[in-house]
C-alpha cells in the first residue's frame, strides 16, 4: 500500500471521519465581547486583569502562602505574589541540566514539592528523515526530582525514561495520595507520539511506568500528545489528549494512572494544541484551550496531511483561548468563551500552552508557555464572573 493510502487509512481508523473540508466540527457562533489590550499586544476578556511581567510558571501555594515556580535552572520563591523572587539552583552541577519550558510541579498534601521535567541538555539525534517517515534514535529523557523544603533544595533526582519527550504536562494528587503526571514518548517506525504517564505512592521518591496509549501516526507531530488529566468523583482519572484530529481524545483509569483504556473521542473540538483541565476548589472542572477554528468562523488553514508532520491534515489554530466549565465531572459544559486572543498589535501571533494557577478559591491565574519569546501572555479572572 502507497505511503498516501496508508496515511487515509489510518485517519479514517483513528478518527471515524476524513478532513476533506470543515464540516466535521462545528465551531460555536460569535458573540460581541468588550475586552483590553494587554502590554504585550494581545486582547483578553474585559473581565480580566492582565498580570505584567509575571513568571510563566506552573506555580504552586508553599505553607507560609508564599509561591513557588521555576525559571531554567532555578526553583523561585515569591513572598509578595509574584512581584519579586529569591532564587535557588536545582541542580549541583547545572551544566549538565537544561529544564525544558514545558514542566511540571506539585505540592503534595504533606509539603512534598515535585518536579518532573525533560533535559534540553541531552537532546540529541532529532534529524527528521521524510523518506523513513521518522527521526530514528532521537531523544529528550524526562526525569523526577523532589524538595523537602519548599523548593530551597533537591534531592532524589531520577532518569525515567530516554526516549524524546515532547513536553511534561500536567500533575494531580489522588484522593488516595498518589502522584501521576503526564508524560510522553515518541514512537519508531514511523515515527509519532504517545502519551505516558507516572505514578508515585511515596511521594515522589518512586514512580511507576503505566501502559504506553499509541494510536498510531505518521509524523514528527502526529499521534496523541500533551495530556492533561484530572480525578473524577468516582474515583476514575479521566485524560483528554491532544491529537491532529479535530477533538480532545479521552482515556480513563480506574487504577489511580497505572493502567489507561476507553480511549475515544470527545465532542470536545480542539485545534492541535493541548488544553489544561484542573479541578477548582469550588469543585467544578475548568478547561482552557485552543478550539479547532477561531470562534465565528467555520474554517482555518489546514497543516499536514503529507506523513510530515501528520498523516490527517488538521487545524493548528492558536489564535485565541477559551474557557468553560463543568458542575458534573464533564459531562455537560457552559458555553465556551474567549478569553485571549491575538491582535495586529501582538508581539506573537499565537497564544497556547496555558498554564492554570488557583491562587486563591476562584480566582484563576493563567500563564502561555508559547506566545514567544517577549510576547507572554498572563492574566487572571474569577469564576463568578464566567458562570
Amino acid at each position: 500500500m502507497k505511503r498516501k493510502q496508508q496515511i487515509l487509512a489510518i485517519s479514517i481508523l483513528l478518527t471515524g471521519f476524513i478532513f476533506f473540508g470543515n464540516d466535521n466540527v462545528k465551531s460555536q457562533n460569535s458573540t460581541e465581547q468588550k475586552g483590553k489590550i494587554t502590554t504585550t499586544g494581545y486582547w483578553i476578556h474585559d473581565k480580566a486583569e492582565e498580570l505584567p511581567g509575571l513568571k510563566t510558571g506552573p506555580f504552586v501555594r508553599l505553607d507560609d502562602k508564599s509561591i513557588l515556580t521555576i525559571e531554567k535552572n532555578m526553583s523561585c520563591i515569591s513572598k509578595d505574589e509574584g512581584k519579586t523572587w529569591t532564587k535557588y539552583s536545582i541542580f549541583p552541577d547545572s551544566s549538565r541540566f537544561e529544564i525544558r519550558i514545558e514542566r511540571v510541579l506539585f505540592r503534595t498534601s504533606n509539603g512534598t514539592i515535585i518536579l518532573a521535567f525533560a533535559n534540553d541538555k541531552e537532546r540529541a539525534n532529532w534529524s527528521w528523515n521524510s523518506e523513513l517517515a521518522d527521526s530514528p534514535g532521537a531523544t529528550i529523557p524526562t526525569y523526577a526530582i523532589r524538595s523537602l523544603d519548599g523548593g530551597k533544595t533537591w534531592q532524589d533526582l531520577q532518569k525515567l525514561h530516554d526516549e524524546w519527550t515532547g513536553a511534561n504536562r500536567d500533575i494531580i494528587e489522588t484522593k488516595d495520595g498518589n502522584i501521576i503526571f503526564t508524560s510522553m514518548m515518541m514512537r519508531h517506525n514511523p515515527g509519532h507520539h504517545t502519551v505516558v504517564t507516572y505514578t508515585s505512592k511515596t511521594n515522589g521518591l518512586n514512580w511507576i511506568r503505566s501502559n504506553v496509549i499509541d494510536l498510531g501516526g505518521v509524523g514528527h507531530h502526529s499521534g496523541v500528545t500533551e495530556a492533561t488529566i484530572e480525578q473524577l468523583n468516582d474515583g476514575r482519572v479521566w485524560m483528554l489528549m491532544r491529537t491532529n484530529w479535530g477533538v480532545f481524545w479521552e482515556a480513563y483509569s480506574e487504577d489511580e494512572g497505572l493502567t489507561w483504556g476507553k480511549f475515544k473521542p470527545t465532542k470536545i473540538d480542539a485545534s492541535s494544541a493541548p488544553g489544561l483541565l484542573q479541578r477548582l476548589q469550588s469543585g467544578r472542572l475548568f478547561l482552557i484551550w485552543n478550539r479547532v477554528y477561531p470562534e465565528g468562523k467555520d474554517s482555518y488553514p489546514l497543516s499536514g496531511g503529507d506523513g510530515v508532520s501528520s498523516e490527517v491534515a488538521h487545524s493548528n489554530n492558536r489564535e485565541e483561548l477559551s474557557i468553560m466549565f463543568s458542575d458534573d465531572d464533564g459531562e455537560t459544559w457552559s458555553e465556551p468563551v474567549v478569553v485571549a486572543r491575538i491582535t495586529p498589535e501582538s508581539k506573537v501571533k499565537r497564544l497556547a500552552y496555558p498554564r492554570v494557577f488557583e491562587a486563591r478559591p476562584g480566582e484563576i491565574w493563567i500563564t502561555t508557555t508559547y506566545s514567544g519569546f517577549g510576547g507572554y501572555l498572563s492574566f487572571k479572572l474569577y469564576e463568578k464572573d464566567f458562570i
